[in-house]
């Protein structure tokens, strides 16, 4: 593999920059004949592993060096992992955004919420409606997945279509929108398909994903056994999935209140494009807790642990608007996310400690998954009938479990990481280059590289604390007074220690030679090295350290 170098013109390509070997972070892209198409920007999360994050997003860098050739976004569905980025990426792409009704009533909130909504051109394209960009013809293709109005997209060029499939499973009854539009899949295998691009999360269950309509049968049946106050978490842009837990809650005579402003947000995008329409106002917030217990239920954000959700603050007891406790009930309608596991774990454990009864998923039928199994995968094979095989949006066991079943299936399999370029037309599919990605840490409106000075001081301090040092000097850098030192998260405000340290700060700065003594930077930098040396020696750590310095 080479480093990029000019863009070829006459080939088609695929180009992952972020979402294969990890699921989160979708950002696609493709290249026909010079032209860029991208196809979804997804967030992802920190996890064990990057502490100090919370919110990553794809790095755009390449693409962005190119976006006088990007003819535009295209978004397949309105979950995070697919259009969380958007609003902080889009800036550094200024492109059209191409989209169906859903998802842009989700993304004009949120491009509200950044101030881009006046300048970014979201354009709202049909449910299974076709788009003409220059040297794509699109064709977006209806299938069922856990939020309304998922597509995905057959991508037509000079070199042949390529099925694009975004997140999708086959569900005979979605309960919200339509089942996925096998007769369409199958009319594109009739036509003719170069190459599939194709979801991988679930390629290592047998069988099928289940459906949604199961989950509200179940929910019904296990809420109106419940007494006390019930708490249901799901993802918020699962429509069908909060119409179900509320029609199960009316059913048991329970009023229905929403605690989450990604849930109110998603409430009013499915009200918007006329989805729950037979579905009364829900309670405010504020008025729920005047509800009696059995006549009560909430539907909460929080379902992978997030520790600003709001099922997170009602299980530390400090929401200021509901409490649960003794007798009551919280559902988990979700699955755990890899990465998210402590996070969700520790969350089931704190409700369970202020008397909840936790139900989830590993115990109840109250979720299926929004990914086909490998039944579904193999009918899909059977409908489109692709020459090769893309595997992506899963991690490196999922994608090659999927090629090996696209394999079996007759397709030929070609396994790709971000970055790589795939060639796929002309020739045999090969990757023939590679371009630079990478991720970005979102931190309160600005976006960090992960291995930048920022972030990688904030992990050390994460795990070795921080020193600060304040000192006065003369005009001859002689220590005037005592220097002060402290070090939080390492030593205790009466810690010995810290008086010992301040000690071998002045004695090592009167020790200086005269001339480094009047350089303030040199005179900084060498107490920076002798509080490095003297933590590591006492504690065994090695901190950042900051020193303030003031000439009198």
């Amino acid at each position: 593999m080479t480093t990029a170098g000019p863009d070829p013109a006459g080939d088609l390509a695929f180009i992952p920059l972020g979402g294969t070997g990890e699921i989160g972070m979708n950002l696609n892209v493709y290249r026909c004949d010079g032209k860029l198409l991208a196809i979804d920007c997804g967030i992802g999360f920190g996890g064990p592993e990057n502490p100090e994050i919370e919110v990553m997003v794809p790095d755009p860098v390449w693409l962005a060096e190119r976006r006088d050739r990007l003819v535009g976004l295209v978004i397949t569905h309105a979950h995070e992992d697919h259009v969380g980025a958007v609003a902080h990426l889009w800036p550094m792409l200024r492109c059209p955004i191409y989209a169906g009704p859903f998802v842009t009533a989700v993304l004009r909130r949120k491009l509200g919420e950044a101030g881009l909504l006046g300048e970014a051109k979201i354009i709202t394209v049909p449910l299974g409606g076709r788009l003409t960009l220059p040297n794509f013809d699109l064709e977006f293709l209806r299938v069922a997945h856990s939020v309304p109005e998922a597509q995905a997209v057959a991508i037509r060029t000079r070199h042949g279509i390529v099925v694009h499939t975004g997140d999708w499973k086959l569900d005979p009854e979605p309960l919200i929108g339509e089942p996925t539009d096998e007769a369409a899949f199958a009319r594109l295998g009739e036509e003719g398909v170069l190459a599939m691009v194709c979801d991988s999360t679930n390629a290592l269950v047998e069988g099928h994903s289940g459906s949604e309509a199961e989950v509200r049968r179940n929910l019904t049946a296990i809420i109106r056994s419940l007494k006390g106050r019930v708490a249901v978490s799901c993802f918020a842009t699962n429509v069908a999935r909060v119409e179900s837990i509320t029609r199960a809650a009316m059913a048991a005579g329970r009023q229905v209140a929403l605690f989450g402003r990604s849930l109110r947000n998603a409430e009013a995008a499915a009200r918007e494009c006329g989805y729950l329409r037979d579905i009364p106002p829900y309670v405010p917030e504020e008025e729920a807790g005047f509800i009696p217990d059995d006549n009560l239920l909430l539907i909460c954000t929080g379902s992978q642990g997030e520790p600003r959700s709001a099922l997170a603050k009602i299980g530390a007891d400090t929401h200021p608007q509901i409490a649960l406790g003794e007798g009551d009930t919280v559902i988990f309608s979700s699955r755990m996310i890899p990465g998210n596991e402590r996070g969700i774990l520790l969350l089931q454990d704190q409700l369970a400690r202020r008397g909840c009864k936790v139900m989830t998923a590993d115990d109840h039928m109250v979720h299926v998954s929004g990914h086909p199994a490998r039944d579904e995968l193999k009918r899909l094979y059977q409908l489109v009938r692709p020459k090769y095989a893309v595997p992506v949006h899963g991690e490196w066991r999922h994608l090659s479990e999927h090629a090996a079943l696209a394999k079996d299936l007759q397709a030929i399999p070609v396994l790709v990481e971000d970055g790589d370029v795939l060639q796929l037309a002309p020739g045999r599919p090969d990757v023939v280059e590679g371009v630079p990605t990478g991720r970005l840490a979102v931190d309160n409106g600005r976006l960090l590289p992960i291995t930048g000075g920022v972030l990688a001081a904030r992990k050390r301090m994460l795990f070795n604390g921080v020193v600060m040092a304040s000192f006065a000097v003369d005009e001859a850098g002689r220590v005037l007074g005592t220097p002060q030192v402290s070090a939080p998260g390492l030593l205790d405000g009466d810690d010995h220690i810290g008086a010992q340290l301040a000690a071998d700060l002045a004695r090592a700065v009167g020790d200086l030679p005269s001339g480094l003594r009047r350089e303030d930077d040199a005179l900084r930098e060498a107490a920076r090295s002798v509080l490095r040396k003297a933590i590591g020696r006492r504690l065994r750590k090695r901190p950042n350290v900051e020193v303030h310095l003031l000439r009198v």
